[in-house]
Formats: C-alpha cells, sequence, structure tokens
C-alpha cells in the first residue's frame, strides 16, 4: 500500500469516527439525557397548576354559610420577564414603578425560575380589564384563585380565615403540598379541618410560543391532572340562634355559648365584640387584620377559648354534687347562713342544699367546701386541708375543668383548678389550710373557668352527670361521615342519682329566685347567677341554664364583662336564647329591649 492510499484510509477512518462520536453523543442528548429533554422541552411547554374549590361549610339545617367566588393571582417567573414599557404595566395594575421593583426583587429572591404571587386577588372586573393586554408581558401569567365569601356576616370567631401561607409553615410542610402564595386556613374551622376542605390540586400542560400565547394542550392532555374539590362540612350551629345572640351581644363584652347536651352539638358561638367574617377575605385583608389586631375591644380574641376567669356562684352546683358524693352531706342537710363568716345576701337564714342553690348562700358552701377538705384525715390541719384539696380536685377535674375539653377549634386554654404545689409556692409547706383558701367555695380565690367549660356545665347538670366533648362540626363529606370522637360519653365522679337536688334548686333560681330573667311561660327552664368580683371595675354576670327541666333541649352559658349581677345581663340574655330556640322567636319584648339597651344597673 503506497502512502497516498495509507493517507486516504486514514482520513476516511478519522471522518468515520467523528460521525459516529457526533451521532452517539446526539442519541444521549436527545433519547437518553432526560434532564436535556426537559430542557428543551420547557421552552414550549408550560405547567399550570389547576386550584381546587374549598369545601363549603353550612349550618345544622344545611343553609351555606361559607362558599368560593374566583378571584385572580398575577404570577411572575423572573427569569421570563421581558419588560418593555414598565410604567405601562404599573398603570395597568395600578402600583407603583418603586412598588413593581420590590415586588419584582423578592419574586427574584423566592426563585428566578418558579412562579410566585405578584398581585394579590384581582376582581372579575379587575381580570377583565387587563387580560387581554398579558400577551404584551412575557413572564406574568394569572392564576385563578377560590376565595372566601359569605351568606351572613357572623360566626367569624368560630369559622377563622384563609391567608397566604408563611415561611414558617411552608417550612413545617412535611409532605410538600404547598409553594409560596398558597392560601391555608389561619384559624377556626378553616384552620381546624384544612386538610379536609383543601381539596386536591391538578395540573395542565400547555404548549405555547415565543410570545406566550398558548397554542394548545400537550399531548392532547395526556399528562393534566383534575382538581378534586375539598370535601364540605355540615356545621352544628343554628344559624339563626347565632345571629340573635350576636344582636343580643352588641356593644358588649362577653361570650354565648350554648350546646345541645345529648350530643354535645355547638349551637351558638357567640364572643364580643366580633366582626364581619368578609372583612378578612380578599385584597382588603391586611388593611382589615391590622385595623382590628389594634382594636382595644379585641374582636380578635376568642372569648369563649381563651377567656379564663373566675366562675363564681355557679360553681356552686359542683360544690353540692361533689359534697354529695363524698357524703359529706344530704339534700336535707342545713347550716345556718352565718354572716360573720363571709357575706351574702336575701332573706333567708337556715337553708338546705336545693334552697342555698336557690338563694344562693354563700355561708352554706362555707361550710360544704370545709366539710370537703377537712375530714380528719390527719390531726395536722394543714396535713388535713391538704389531703382533702387532693380529694377534691379529683372530682372536680372530672367536670372537665382544668383541662382543655377538646373542642375541634384552635387556641383552647384549659382554665385553671388550684392545686397544694400552688398553695406551698404561695404561702409555704405547712402554711395554709382551709381558712386560706376559703373563698374557692363559692366560685372565687384560683379558679380558672373558661366559658366553653360554663356551657359543659350546664350540659353536665342537663345530663346527670355525663357530657360529650364539644363539637361545631357534625360531619363531613356530602355522604355525611359522622366524627366518631365526639360520640363517647364522659362521666363524671358523681353519681347520676345526686343531681336531682342541684336540678331543684336550679328550677326554683328562675321560678322565684335571682334569674327570674330566664323564666319562660310554658317551658321550665333550670339555671343559676354567678356575679364575678371584678376588682379593675364593675362585676362580671354570669349565668347558665338549661330547658326543659326533663329531656333538655339546650344548655347555655352568657359571661358579660362588667355587666354587674348574673340576675341581669345573663340571665336575660339566656332566657332568650333559650325562647328563641324552643319557641322559635320571643314574646318578651321587655327583656329583649333591657338587654339590648345594655344598661344593666337594676
Amino acid at each position: 500500500m503506497n502512502k497516498n492510499s495509507s493517507r486516504k484510509y486514514v482520513i476516511r477512518l478519522t471522518i468515520i469516527l467523528v460521525a459516529a462520536i457526533f451521532a452517539l453523543k446526539l442519541f444521549a442528548l436527545q433519547v437518553l439525557d432526560i434532564e436535556y429533554k426537559v430542557k428543551a422541552t420547557s421552552n414550549i411547554i408550560e405547567r399550570e397548576v389547576r386550584y381546587p374549590f374549598r369545601g363549603l361549610i353550612y349550618d345544622r339545617q344545611g343553609r351555606l354559610i361559607v362558599y368560593n367566588e374566583p378571584v385572580y393571582d398575577l404570577e411572575v417567573v423572573p427569569k421570563d420577564v421581558k419588560m418593555e414599557d414598565t410604567l405601562a404595566f404599573c398603570a395597568l395594575f395600578n402600583i407603583t414603578k418603586e412598588e413593581f421593583k420590590d415586588r419584582l426583587h423578592k419574586a427574584k429572591k423566592y426563585s428566578y425560575v418558579k412562579p410566585s404571587v405578584f398581585v394579590k386577588q384581582l376582581s372579575n372586573q379587575s381580570f377583565a380589564t387587563v387580560q387581554d393586554y398579558l400577551i404584551n408581558y412575557p413572564g406574568f401569567e394569572i392564576q385563578p384563585r377560590p376565595n372566601r365569601a359569605y351568606t351572613r356576616s357572623t360566626l367569624a370567631n368560630a369559622l377563622g380565615y384563609i391567608g397566604e401561607i408563611s415561611k414558617y409553615q411552608l417550612q413545617r410542610d412535611s409532605a410538600s403540598y404547598y409553594r409560596q402564595g398558597d392560601y391555608i386556613g389561619i384559624n377556626g374551622l378553616e384552620s381546624m379541618y384544612e386538610d379536609e376542605l383543601r381539596g386536591k390540586r391538578g395540573v395542565k400542560y400547555k404548549m405555547v410560543n415565543v410570545r406566550g400565547v398558548e397554542k394548545g394542550s400537550f399531548k392532547d392532555g395526556e399528562w393534566d391532572t383534575l382538581s378534586i374539590p375539598g370535601n364540605n362540612l355540615q356545621a352544628t350551629i343554628d344559624l339563626d340562634l347565632q345571629e340573635y345572640a350576636e344582636t343580643l351581644m352588641q356593644g358588649k363584652r362577653g361570650s354565648v355559648v350554648a350546646i345541645e347536651p345529648k350530643t354535645g352539638e355547638v349551637l351558638t358561638f357567640v364572643s364580643a365584640p366580633t366582626y364581619d367574617p368578609g372583612n378578612l377575605s380578599g385584597r382588603e385583608f391586611s388593611k382589615n387584620y391590622g385595623r382590628l389586631l389594634t382594636d382595644t375591644a379585641k374582636p380578635l380574641y376568642n372569648r369563649p377559648l381563651m377567656g379564663a376567669f373566675p366562675p363564681g356562684s355557679i360553681f356552686k352546683t359542683v360544690q353540692g354534687l361533689i359534697a354529695l358524693q363524698e357524703g359529706v352531706i344530704t339534700p336535707d342537710t342545713r347550716f345556718v347562713c352565718d354572716r360573720n363568716i363571709i357575706a351574702c345576701h336575701g332573706p333567708h337564714s337556715y337553708t338546705n342544699l336545693s334552697e342555698a342553690i336557690e338563694v344562693s348562700c354563700n355561708p352554706y358552701f362555707w361550710n360544704v367546701y370545709k366539710r370537703m377538705l377537712n375530714k380528719g384525715a390527719s390531726d395536722n390541719t394543714f396535713v388535713d386541708t391538704e389531703i382533702g384539696l387532693e380529694e377534691w380536685r379529683k372530682h372536680v377535674l372530672s367536670f372537665g375543668f382544668g383541662a382543655t375539653l377538646g373542642i375541634d377549634l384552635p387556641n383552647e386554654k384549659s382554665g385553671y383548678i388550684p392545686t397544694v404545689s400552688l398553695y406551698d409556692r404561695i404561702y409555704g409547706d405547712n402554711h395554709w389550710k382551709f381558712s386560706t383558701i376559703y373563698s374557692n367555695a363559692i366560685g372565687q380565690g384560683e379558679l380558672q373557668i373558661v366559658p366553653l367549660q360554663m356551657a359543659n356545665l350546664a350540659a353536665i347538670i342537663a345530663n346527670r352527670g355525663y357530657y360529650y366533648t364539644p363539637h361545631l362540626i357534625k360531619s363531613i363529606g356530602d355522604e355525611g361521615k359522622p366524627l366518631e370522637k365526639y360520640r363517647e360519653k364522659h362521666y363524671t365522679t358523681v353519681e347520676a342519682k345526686y343531681f336531682e337536688p342541684i336540678v331543684e334548686g336550679m328550677a326554683n333560681v328562675v321560678k322565684r329566685g335571682t334569674g327570674m330573667r330566664a323564666k319562660l311561660q310554658d317551658i321550665e327552664v333550670c339555671g343559676k347567677t354567678g356575679t364575678v368580683q371584678n376588682s379593675q371595675g364593675e362585676d362580671h354576670s354570669v349565668f347558665i341554664a338549661f330547658a326543659p327541666k326533663d329531656n333538655p333541649q339546650i344548655a347555655v352559658a352568657v359571661y358579660v364583662e362588667n355587666a354587674g349581677q348574673g340576675a341581669r345581663a345573663g340571665a336575660g340574655v339566656a332566657g332568650l336564647m333559650i325562647e328563641k330556640y324552643l319557641q322559635g322567636c320571643t314574646d318578651r319584648t321587655n327583656i329583649q329591649d333591657y338587654i339590648l339597651k345594655g344598661d344593666f344597673i337594676y
């Protein structure tokens, strides 16, 4: 083989090898290298998230409370932004040039390639105005979202609200469901039932040209997934009763909680003052939230769950029940109303248990508490009191006090039932006894009870010794799936037979005692007033009640701050609530006018 032939052979072989290398590289890039394939197709395929409709919320009668209405977020992908006329864009969306720069900077800081919200919650009208111009602004795209709307301006503190997810919440999202800009339940039922309400997102893949104009679905929608709406919730709330209670509490501070005793279903849940739930929905969220947050009346403060107060004289019902169970008294046990040991009121002198409940005799329950705490278990009066307090406390805790009840709302407080260790810290070991802590006997002292627990106490007495965990959701989903955890009976340590003297006394409170403002013509109401001492101003008005006396349908607790005696605001509101629920309306316009006026000096 001559040199020329050899050279030609080498050249040909080199060309073949180079061609083979290029062919293999192209094959690897186009067929084997998935990452390159994705990068190549990303220029013509866009991934659009389809947000599901959030579940609706209905009341116990099936009346709609919370629904969805569409709003539109303008999202931005910074790497795709090509802005030729910033001022025209700013005018279109009613923002300043400085706001534009700041928002784009925040979007880049979050991600240069992922979408994030640039303008939140455009209305239908605003969206219609801008949609035809978006073709001129690559990198910006409209994302439709469901927004919460309300049929009535009520129940705000129980419903809660939705808002944009925080960085902290994103970090805690172990399932990686959410992304920046998503909306999530922030408080109330919206928060507690977030997993049920939120539904499941879908995805649509679409082809677009270099100007961002949609050219159709990718692969005829083969990769698309549909969004799945969230589950609907049926609440236990009676919407009409809720509205009526909020009307009665206008201009006042306090709470009203009503429960159906035989189920634990919450019929009304009022925190006063309250606010229109629509104020925390839509583009004015931040402005309205700031206003509510700085309001000195604290409308965002959920009083039925978070306000812990001394219960006052309503706690005498618990003292009597525990004393009967412990055997330190009988229904016929009488004590002289000795006003030298503790102040009292009203023309009575020597009462049994039912009569003591009726007239709310302080010396009677001073003696009852003393008998419970000092049973002679030790010759040392300090130790004897410690032993008695521990036994007493075990009974009190069985009524659901001193711990959260487990209602399906966040931020529930437990209240407080005093312990031996508390008094040891305050006074020192062996330095306190009954005479040190006797104010607990009449619901004062270190006792702290949450208004929800007060309503639950009324339900316990109505049921003669047991309760169901109070709850606001009756069922989940269209099939009405019941919540089994709310069907368990919780029994107190007091036997059912001991409740009758207390019930009889509560019936007489309303018939002829301090609770006469709750008296109804054809329905026997059982109630107990309480006037809670307040060193910071006027006393607080408290009332618990249930009706009818036999086969009770409703139990209610009213706590009106700085309203004086329980016989006034508390009994008046509770009686009207019971009348409204059981009869559908009220005939006692004089009581209604008295409550609405809000002047409780008599």
